[in-house]
């Protein structure tokens, strides 16, 4: 089974479907995503899908509603958690402006209205 992500003309996702491996295997049994693009244009009328990896293999991580496609970086990107985190071009991942305390046992949480973290046994 492999997972496509449908994205709209802003290239984010709204919805991720499952393809059977019988939809894009070709004659030397490898799996070939362009045919599990074909696949999915024949049932939906667009060729807007890309596949993506449930186990993170590819394309940085497994697609998500509300996720964005970055075709100069070839991956998918999660939704900035707040609006004071930044994206880290090189990790592609979200960076609070101020890194997360790392103490063994302590759980923090994120205070945007603080711009902080927190000790949840505080």
């Amino acid at each position: 089974m492999a997972h496509f992500a449908e994205l709209d003309e802003n290239n984010t996702v709204k919805q991720v479907i499952v393809v059977g491996n019988e939809n894009l295997i070709n004659e030397n049994g490898e799996e070939v995503e362009e045919l599990g693009v074909n696949f999915l244009e024949d049932l939906f009328g667009h060729r807007n899908w890309k596949q993506t990896s449930y186990n993170n293999n590819f394309r940085k991580k497994y697609a998500c509603i509300g996720d964005t496609y970055r075709e100069d970086k070839d991956c998918f990107i999660g939704e900035q958690p707040f609006p004071s985190w930044s994206l880290n071009e090189e990790t592609m991942e979200w960076d609070p402006p101020v890194p997360k305390p790392i103490i063994a046992g302590t759980f923090y949480v994120w205070v945007e209205s603080e711009l902080k973290w927190k000790n949840l046994v505080e």
